[in-house]
């Protein structure tokens, strides 16, 4: 070609005029395929498209025999084109037939041609067919008309994904099965059955123009864009917004570490001298790093193509404007929202009426998003990795929280199978629906308290609907974490009163603010630290920063005027914090008193026991508290210091285990000694199974998400208690790493709904 930056430029412009003429799309790509033979001075031109089956069929040609068109196939790996399919690279020969993958085809007349040209034509990371050239000559393609067919094989790859050559670019990007059912396995988050449609959390920005009219005006872009997104990354690192950043510092470490590196910076310029808009070219940039990535043997080098994802994407956002989540757009009736990972507040940020189902690549079942969506009543899995890689926008899908699988692109019957199931579930709710108005006995007479855990004020209809005695748990940040600014005291204020109206009388546990690790407020400060879950976190952060709680009291107690209030402290670490946060609620007490402010009917105070060194103190601390809380969720992480967020750990810890029902066991029979009542308001209260283990070692009451009070009553109805605890006492003191199957096989045998 005559010079490096002239040859792709002239072709880009012609390829944009053919593709804005109204044509047939064969028509259109017979046109390109003549005019790319032409600016090459390439005697043959030909392109390949992926089909289902993982096959390579010649699409259109210039120079092979016409009737080799959509009759010629090569299966990925099979031939030179299927090589290069395969490993999504470029090969450059002076010589086709010397090449130990050649393959000769002889309807297509090329036993002639000599010299040969072929690069990957990619979309969305997936090779989706195969540009080549050749000559009759013997001659090397220079690295100028390579870098030429590169630049004009991703333009290509749009024109064969809006020409309906691929049924769905999904499909094409998903591999050879796209046309069967495909099952990602996960881990259950919260149960439950949702057919719907794939949104994805950050939506795939669609370029519209790949083309440059201007290459100054393009690369001052990708200053401008490389810049802006440096700085936003750096001011996330530094704290400024790290309250709001709501993803890992790793993570953000990685990719500053990619937006300052020269080299991607140089490919994306180099990328943009061939013709190519900003945009194209990160797109660009990106398909050919995920294809050398995807084939390292390297598992960590594998795992880096997520950052290099992360970071192509912010730029994208940068240079489009595109919406950073799909919580902002115009979400579908039945939505199944696919996402790496999310925070509790981002889930909360989407329309709870349009939302069915949720699909975490990375998040446990302790996780606090994990936790937001029981309590949402959404279906959720976790762990199910590469989804994101295998659906677009709109793919059908179904998401089954029970056995942690999704189906992607169900077939008819799949579908009717899972319909049927939604409608045995509904059935089986209503059945649980006739024990709302009937007490929680065990056989043996023993009554169990079942409370509801609740964060919102739409949560509060399930309170009646489900039957329950109270709200055991009211997690009061996630009011804070929907807020855009730190809610003023009057506000805080209405939403207490609206809670407790809506309450009608039963009781009502306000848990102070507990924020801090994964929950975070996007107008709060918080500085990085090391371990987020053991550090500055709730009511450290609150006896640091009074004002905070002291508004929260104040609110609580005005809220509360003549009804019976009860306020509940997290992350209790030793008896003076106890004393501490009970002195600030009552000197606020004592201020709205000499103001003349009407107070609570009564006050009762208590503490969330979550960090084991409260099971030494329990003969100190309870007879201060009014009550008592077990925050299962963080003891069983904080007992086993395990990272409930660490997907690795993600299963590795039982509850159900000797240990940790010991020390529930402990803190049941202190509770009794003292005569105060004990409560669980973790979420193992609300899975039958668990529920029993905890019935089991003693505990009368328990908080839950409200669709687990029907199955925990029918179970607490069904068991035996003395003869439960007769079963679990001698496994208690055993070594067995869980007590999960004994406790099964026990409830078989024993006739108990589970």
């Amino acid at each position: 070609m005559a010079s490096s930056a002239l040859g792709p430029r002239v072709l880009l412009r012609k390829l944009r005029e053919v593709m804005a003429e109204p044509e047939l799309a064969q028509t259109r790509l017979d046109k390109i395929v003549t005019l790319i033979a032409s600016n090459m001075v390439a005697e043959v031109c030909s392109i390949y498209v992926m089909r289902p089956g993982d096959v390579l069929e010649l699409y259109a040609s210039e120079g092979l025999n016409r009737e080799a068109v959509h009759k010629s196939q090569l299966k990925s790996g099979e031939g030179l084109v299927g090589l290069i399919a395969q490993q999504a690279i470029g090969l450059n020969l002076t010589e086709a037939f010397d090449h130990p993958s050649f393959k000769y085809l002889p309807e297509t007349g090329e036993e002639i041609y000599h010299s040969f040209l072929g690069v990957p034509i990619m979309r969305g990371g997936a090779v989706i067919g195969v540009l080549v050239v050749q000559n009759r000559t013997l001659r090397l393609y220079a690295d100028e008309e390579e870098e030429a067919l590169q630049t004009t094989a991703m333009v290509l790859a749009e024109v064969l994904a809006s020409s309906g050559f691929l049924e769905t670019a999904r499909q094409i990007i998903s591999g050879p099965t796209e046309l069967r059912t495909q099952v990602v396995k996960g881990e259950s988050l919260a149960e439950g059955v949702a057919l719907g449609y794939v949104v994805l959390h950050e939506p795939r920005v669609r370029i519209q123009n790949m083309i440059a009219e201007s290459i100054p005006l393009e690369l001052t872009r990708v200053d401008d864009a490389i810049n802006n997104l440096r700085q936003q990354v750096d001011e996330l690192l530094d704290g400024s917004e790290a309250m709001s950043a709501n993803e890992s510092m790793d993570v953000l470490e990685t990719i500053r570490m990619f937006a300052h590196d020269k080299g991607w910076l140089g490919r994306l310029k180099e990328a943009v001298q061939t013709g190519l808009t900003a945009e194209a070219a990160v797109e660009r940039v990106q398909n050919d790093n995920r294809a050398r990535m995807m084939r390292t043997p390297d598992p960590y080098l594998r795992e880096r193509m997520h950052d290099l994802d992360d970071l192509s994407n912010r730029m994208l956002r940068h240079l489009t404007g595109a919406v950073a989540t799909a919580s902002r757009t115009d979400l579908p009736d039945n939505a199944i929202v696919v996402s790496r990972n999310m925070g509790p507040a981002e889930l909360l940020d989407y329309d709870r009426s349009k939302v069915r189902g949720v699909i975490l690549e990375e998040g446990g079942k302790t996780s606090h998003v994990a936790i937001v969506a029981r309590a949402l009543g959404i279906p959720a899995i976790g762990q199910a990795t590469g989804l994101s890689n295998l659906v677009d926008d709109g793919t059908a899908i179904i998401i089954d929280g029970d056995t942690a699988e999704a189906y992607i692109r169900p077939s008819t019957e799949l579908e009717k199978a899972y319909a049927e199931k939604v409608r045995f579930n509904a059935s089986r709710q209503a059945r649980y629906k006739e024990l709302r108005d009937i007490p929680a006995i065990t056989k043996d007479g023993l009554a169990i308290t079942l409370n509801i855990n609740a964060g919102l004020a739409v949560d509060m209809p399930h309170l009646h609907e489900s039957g329950a005695a109270g709200v055991g748990l009211y997690r009061t940040e996630l009011h804070f974490m929907m807020a855009s600014r730190f809610p003023r005291l009057s506000t805080q204020i209405k939403h207490y009163r609206n809670i407790l109206d809506q309450a009608a009388g039963k009781p009502v546990v306000f848990r102070t603010l507990d924020i801090g690790a994964d929950k975070t407020l996007p107008y709060l400060r918080q500085p990085r630290e090391e371990n987020p879950a053991l550090g500055w976190r709730s009511i450290r952060m609150a006896l640091d920063r009074p004002a905070l709680l002291k508004l929260q009291a104040r609110a609580m107690l005005i809220a509360g005027t003549g009804a019976d209030l009860k306020i509940m402290f997290p992350m209790i670490a030793d008896v003076a914090e106890y004393v501490l946060c009970r002195d600030v609620v009552l000197n606020e007490q004592e201020i709205l008193r000499k103001r003349g402010q009407a107070l609570p009917k009564s006050l009762k105070m208590g503490a969330m026991i979550e960090i084991p060194s409260l099971l030494w103190q329990l003969d100190q601390l309870l007879p201060l508290v009014d009550f008592a809380s077990v925050g299962s969720n963080d003891l069983v992480q904080f007992l086993f210091a395990s990272d409930r967020g660490n997907p690795k750990l993600a299963g590795r810890y039982d509850p159900l285990s000797p240990a940790a029902l010991g020390a529930m066991r402990q803190i049941v029979v202190k509770g009794q000694q003292h005569g105060k009542s004990v409560t669980l308001c973790g979420e193992l209260g609300g899975r039958p199974l668990e529920a029993m283990g905890l019935v089991g070692v003693g505990l009368t009451a328990m908080s839950m998400v409200p669709s687990g009070i029907g199955p925990v009553k029918a179970m607490i109805r069904t068991v035996d208690q003395s003869k439960l605890w007769a079963f679990m006492e001698p496994l208690l003191n055993s070594g067995l790493h869980s007590i999960r199957s004994e406790l099964t096989s026990f409830a078989k045998s024993q006739g108990v709904e589970v």
